[in-house]
């Protein structure tokens, strides 16, 4: 496989406008892949064992002096631990500051949604696809953080207003995520929040999970940042059992 890549032992394909969530182990590998070049994965981190710890955006900016996230990067919960490492990137530039779509983003730009009549075609929306998988482990909209959104690179335009770019997207581009505690994983494939495109998007996701190999001394995300190694750290106390 790889350096990293134990072994891949799952693949599954989700749908445009659609959401899952799963609990995955530490030493948990996750391959994400845009198979069409046209995809968003929104996504969001929780503690299973301690619900009020979840995935944080400023933290996981500020502490590694970024504005994007791209293989080296690793992903903190608001406790200072890290739920994940991102050990490989095609894609090179994935926003975690604009959130998610809503209901009146898509009526904006592609009609009002009706799943009585459109059924499994209707437009799903990231913030009400979030909602229903929190409510699988009895949360809801206040448990809602700023959540990452893979393949979507967000730059400004020449009046200083946020766009989505589109000029790096290219058929399977792969993000790879190395989970370094155990971890609630909510995902949904609806639109960016900045998605300008004519038509509702409709292009899957591939998910692979499999095992990671151990960590070495070395290695490229633990070491990116000064910043990172306190978080492995904090994760090695939390793994003994020392602190909450």
């Amino acid at each position: 496989m790889s350096e990293i890549i134990r072994s891949i032992d799952y693949t599954t394909h989700i749908p445009s406008g659609s959401h899952w969530s799963l609990r995955v182990r530490r030493g948990t590998i996750m391959r994400l892949t845009d198979t069409a070049g046209l995809g968003n994965v929104g996504m969001l981190f929780y503690n299973p064992e301690n619900l009020l710890e979840r995935y944080n955006a400023p933290d996981t900016l500020k502490c590694q002096h970024t504005f994007k996230l791209t293989q080296g990067n690793c992903l903190y919960s608001d406790m200072g631990r890290i739920f994940a490492s991102i050990v490989e990137d095609s894609f090179g530039w994935h926003d975690t500051v604009m959130g998610n779509s809503h209901a009146e983003h898509i009526e904006e730009r592609w009609g009002k949604r009706d799943y009585q009549n459109d059924r499994n075609q209707w437009m799903q929306n990231g913030y009400d696809a979030f909602l229903v998988e929190l409510a699988k482990y009895g949360l809801n909209g206040k448990d809602i953080a700023s959540n990452l959104n893979w393949f979507s690179q967000v730059v400004t335009d020449q009046n200083g207003g946020l766009i989505l770019a589109q000029d790096n997207k290219a058929p399977g581009q792969t993000v790879t995520l190395r989970f370094e505690m155990d971890t609630l994983v909510l995902l949904h494939t609806c639109p960016h929040p900045l998605n300008t495109a004519e038509i509702y998007p409709r292009e899957s996701i591939q998910i692979e999970l499999g095992t990671a190999h151990d960590i070495q001394e070395d290695d490229y995300c633990m070491n990116f940042r000064e910043e990172n190694l306190r978080g492995f750290k904090n994760n090695q106390l939390y793994h003994l059992g020392l602190i909450a």
